[in-house]
């Protein structure tokens, strides 16, 4: 009875660690990361349904350094494996960013309390899931690697695949209709039967069954309160003619240019870049005139950057960067020859 109740006290002194431990950084971000700058407010030429807070052009990055983080572990385990990269990096990397995107967002108002629950909500989780994989594959997963030696198994291949396609489908798609069910079905059927091989197997195939339940009750979640928008409204002005792009509809002419509605997330940065190239240059997005873009170079810092951090696995770097609605497209067109790389522009 007294061993029982020692590992009982263990087990909750563990528990209320690792929670303080989940908490600590959402406390850090709430008292030592607030702006000191005033907030100027825009009469915006939309009407307000078209709307959405400007704040949010800042509040989008954390979801999105999620993203850059499976890319970045997807380019480790290209040529690497697991260990080899940097989890703390990854999770300091998300608190950190969020400091810094916190303290510039009081130049664009108040963040609302909603949209800090989700972040704080998707930080805390990706926080526990990165350091739940750090501490197996930095133990049992380095041991694994260190009895296979230096040729890779096949599931080494197979899980650095399926880490790619998962980034690229975070690209547009939300991470819960990812289907893990399959990627834990595809590892155990191409699995050798090697000592490494059973071990992925096993190892990813429940980290992949675990993913598929939690998916599976957010996707509910989700579709009782309602997705998110997948359009927005934007004004615009240029040619004479407005060139015909797929998936954006023109909702009339006003006396500030053209209003149009477009789709959002990856594909709007793909075609305010095709705009920019066509000389169309932006007014107003979704009632707002700034907006954030990332860009990559090989220099740590970029002038004017709110926050820089290296990549893993690249050996460049990515800077966040604010700007005037109506410099956005000139700003695109200058990325060229300039040593930045446009990587996404952070709608709202």
């Amino acid at each position: 009875m007294r061993f029982l109740l020692r590992w009982m006290r263990r087990l909750v002194l563990l528990i209320v660690v690792g929670a303080i431990c989940l908490v600590a950084p959402i406390v850090y971000v709430e008292t030592s990361c607030k702006g000191t700058a005033q907030f100027q407010p825009y009469d915006a030429l939309l009407p307000p349904e078209h709307h959405r807070p400007e704040t949010r052009t800042l509040m989008t990055y954390p979801e999105w350094h999620i993203v850059h983080a499976y890319e970045d572990y997807a380019e480790v385990l290209r040529q690497g494996d697991p260990h080899d990269y940097g989890f703390w990096q990854g999770i300091t990397g998300f608190w950190s960013s969020l400091c810094a995107l916190s303290q510039s967002a009081s130049a664009h108002g108040e963040v609302d309390a909603a949209t800090k629950q989700m972040v704080y909500v998707i930080g805390t989780s990706f926080t526990a899931e990165l350091a739940l994989k750090a501490a197996y594959e930095e133990t049992l997963g380095r041991l694994f690697t260190a009895l296979r030696g230096p040729q890779r198994a096949p599931l080494d291949d197979l899980s650095a695949q399926q880490a790619a396609e998962y980034a690229q489908f975070l690209q547009q798609v939300p991470w819960y209709k990812w289907p893990f069910a399959e990627n834990a079905h595809d590892l155990l059927s191409q699995s050798s039967g090697s000592l490494r091989d059973s071990e992925r197997a096993i190892a990813l195939g429940f980290e992949n069954t675990v993913k598929d339940g939690y998916a599976g009750l957010i996707e509910q979640a989700v579709a009782r309160v309602g997705a998110d928008e997948l359009t927005l409204r934007m004004i615009v002005t240029g040619p004479e003619t407005l060139p015909t792009y797929p998936d954006v509809q023109v909702i009339g002419s006003r006396p500030e240019g053209i209003e149009i509605e477009t789709p959002r997330y990856r594909v709007l940065t793909n075609l305010l870049v095709e705009m920019a190239r066509d000389g169309v240059d932006l007014v107003e997005i979704a009632g707002n005139d700034d907006i954030m873009f990332t860009a990559l170079s090989d220099q740590p810092t970029e002038e004017g950057a709110v926050f820089s951090a290296p990549r893993q696995g690249f050996g460049d770097y990515r800077h966040l960067i604010v700007v005037k609605v109506p410099q956005l497209a000139e700003r695109l067109r200058q990325l060229e020859g300039s040593g930045l790389t446009l990587e996404h522009i952070h709608d709202y």
